[in-house]
């Protein structure tokens, strides 16, 4: 991973202000960071969720009764991730550094995935140099996809903002059989290369047949629909959460609106890093209450990125603020409904596939 030298300019006066201005606002109103009683309450009924749904689909007498409860299992799953996985991964969804271990170990090895590669280079390569080929392990080098202008334009590419529906069905498929377990023998998509600790091969293997015992094997062995109709229900599960995955975040940062920097040869980027954060994510209705409830604050991404240190419960108040300093010190917030970052992403999967340079279109808000 290459790792970058950022510069001074208008978003380090923004990102200073900001810090001042929240730290005042969370003294005057005697609140901490992390999550309160309320990302206590989330905790404990999305975990309730999981539990509830999955006895119900073990329970199931009908076929019909079976297929709405597994899916519903996948999809609390998925909401208790958002929700809980993510803000435990910053530390900061309850106070105790010790809980919040426990916790994203917990909730993101639920879904038969590897909390440690995740959470590691989540922390200190995505959020650090976001969007950035060679800097960001979230870029991928994927054949079937063209992401940045210096990635190799082949004749199918074009095509790809009409079959990119079709691939994103088997993302999260992907990511359970494929994307982790390639990288113990230093295969990935990623443009990074990855290596794991061995500790963590053994928690991999273990955390996979788990989950395979869980979703698979016990629905089969004590239910009478058969293993087919076990295994439909468990690539229905894998399409409906890839797309509802994909949707959420990858209009975030895979948009028409969004730059992909380039650093100089001795890897100084001619930006700050909170400016690096604001040209490269985009918020989709970030004022929603329903959204912050659901997508645990991903709604807000570029919010996100600038205050991983704050829960996601604290967002909504903030918001304002933050809107108003980015505003103050000229630094562009890309703010749209949700229509509008979709359109924008399959623009940008257009843009990528036709033409050999892109440029970002303009945010005017």
């Amino acid at each position: 991973m290459n790792k970058l030298k950022f510069s001074k300019d208008e978003g380090t006066a923004f990102y200073k202000e900001l810090q001042q201005r929240l730290d005042e606002y969370f003294f005057r109103n005697r609140l901490e960071k992390h999550g309160n009683w309320l990302m206590l309450f989330k905790i404990v009924m999305y975990f309730s969720l999981d539990i509830l749904f999955y006895t119900l689909m073990m329970n199931s007498e009908t076929l019909t009764g079976f297929y709405i409860f597994y899916l519903l299992t996948g999809l609390s799953i998925l909401l208790t991730a958002f929700n809980v996985s993510h803000d435990a991964a910053h530390g900061v969804a309850v106070k105790s550094k010790y809980w919040n271990k426990v916790l994203f170990s917990l909730s993101f090895n639920l879904q038969g995935n590897n909390a440690y590669v995740w959470g590691k280079h989540h922390n200190e390569s995505h959020h650090l140099y976001t969007n950035i080929e060679g800097s960001d392990i979230d870029v991928l080098n994927n054949p079937l996809f063209r992401m940045t202008e210096h990635q190799e334009l082949k004749w199918f590419h074009r095509y790809q903002y009409l079959y990119a529906p079709l691939l994103y069905l088997l993302y999260s498929l992907n990511w359970f059989l494929f994307r982790e377990s390639l990288m113990l023998v230093n295969l990935s998509s990623r443009t990074i290369k990855i290596q794991i600790p061995r500790s963590e091969v053994f928690k991999l293997i273990i955390y996979k047949l788990v989950y395979i015992g869980y979703m698979i094997i016990i629905p089969s062995y004590f239910l009478p629909f058969g293993w087919e109709t076990v295994m439909l229900a468990f690539l229905l599960n894998h399409f409906m959460v890839s797309w509802i995955f994909v949707g959420v975040l990858g209009v975030s940062h895979l948009s028409d609106f969004v730059s992909h920097p380039v650093p100089a040869a001795d890897n100084t980027l001619d930006m700050s890093w909170p400016k690096l954060q604001m040209c490269t994510s985009v918020d989709y209705n970030a004022g929603s209450r329903f959204l912050n409830w659901t997508l645990g604050g991903f709604n807000a991404h570029a919010l996100h990125h600038l205050l991983p240190n704050i829960c996601h419960i604290h967002y909504l108040r903030i918001l304002p603020m933050f809107r108003e300093i980015a505003a103050k010190h000229g630094v562009t917030y890309m703010e749209m409904s949700y229509t509008k970052s979709l359109v924008s992403h399959f623009r940008f999967l257009k843009a990528m596939g036709k033409h050999q340079q892109f440029i970002p279109a303009a945010y005017e808000g």
